[in-house]
């Protein structure tokens, strides 16, 4: 580092030090596409009966599948996780039927969704994944048979590749992308990673025993938190409310609430939830990127 370089001007401004991304840094949001799904799944006790309403409304919600795009100097193209496959026919007929795709067009598309951006999918450098489940790892399809590193938890990748081989926890792992000898894997088991210069993975067991949480603090527009699952929706957080049918481990689940908690007071952090609409179109309307 260069003597002349004030070592105050490369950190956030938050109650803690912590290092900013690089001047030139810039994050984009994808949108890549909406599922829909009974409330019961996301948020626990939505749906169900009572003994003064036996029959309540069923009310489904739609889910928008998200991912970051950084534009990092020096390193080039990074991805954080990789929404649905393309081709959904080869999804088992129950996850049709629970969380069907309802809307998904050519600008939906991964490499299309890059390409909007000026970028091009062949220039992505490291794809972080945040968990495995179908509809953030899908799209692992794109990166097969390269030498793209493929960067997840070792807890999130030993319980992925257990539950496609026995067939526990069916459905929300496929085998389609967990292919072990055709993607570059990389694990790591810190519960704190710092990649990249101002980027920073947490360790946020709870939905599944290997999500990360993504944190990047941006030099302009502040810290940004990417949820992954560990919220689906702002009422995750919010209220404190679990997740239902979709829950694993529940006590883990709230460490990990408490802890991002901490981390969003800490940093003044925006938070970007898995799968909430109304907060990541309010975002993505807002700015063409984030930087």
């Amino acid at each position: 580092m260069s003597s002349s370089v004030d070592p105050t001007s490369l950190l956030v401004s938050a109650a803690v030090p912590a290092f900013k991304c690089p001047a030139g840094t810039k994050m984009h949001i994808l949108n890549l596409g909406t599922l829909q799904e009974d409330e019961s799944w996301i948020l626990r006790g939505c749906n169900a009966s009572s003994l003064s309403n036996l029959n309540p409304v069923n009310r489904r919600r739609d889910l928008v599948v998200l991912s970051a795009l950084i534009e990092y100097p020096e390193v080039g193209l990074i991805l954080y996780e990789t929404g649905c496959a393309e081709n959904v026919d080869n999804w088992p007929a129950h996850i049709t039927e629970a969380s069907p795709r309802v809307e998904y067009s050519d600008n939906h598309k991964l490499p299309n969704a890059i390409k909007a951006t000026g970028n091009d999918i062949k220039d992505v450098k490291a794809v972080i994944i945040g968990h495995l489940h179908f509809d953030h790892a899908g799209g692992l399809e794109h990166f097969v048979n390269t030498d793209v590193p493929i960067y997840v938890h070792e807890e999130e990748f030993k319980h992925a590749c257990w539950a496609v081989a026995t067939g526990a926890d069916f459905g929300v792992y496929l085998g389609q992308y967990m292919l072990l000898e055709e993607l570059k894997w990389n694990t790591f088991t810190e519960s704190q990673l710092d990649l990249f210069q101002g980027i920073t993975f947490h360790h946020s067991p709870g939905h599944t025993p290997g999500l990360c949480i993504m944190q990047v603090n941006l030099a302009n527009d502040g810290p940004f938190i990417w949820t992954s699952d560990q919220f689906h929706v702002a009422e995750n957080y919010e209220l404190g409310h679990p997740h239902g049918g979709l829950a694993r481990d529940h006590s883990a689940w709230y460490r990990s609430l408490n802890m991002i908690r901490r981390l969003q007071r800490l940093y003044n952090a925006t938070l970007i939830f898995g799968h909430d609409t109304k907060v990541a179109f309010k975002l993505i309307n807002a700015k063409p990127f984030y930087d």
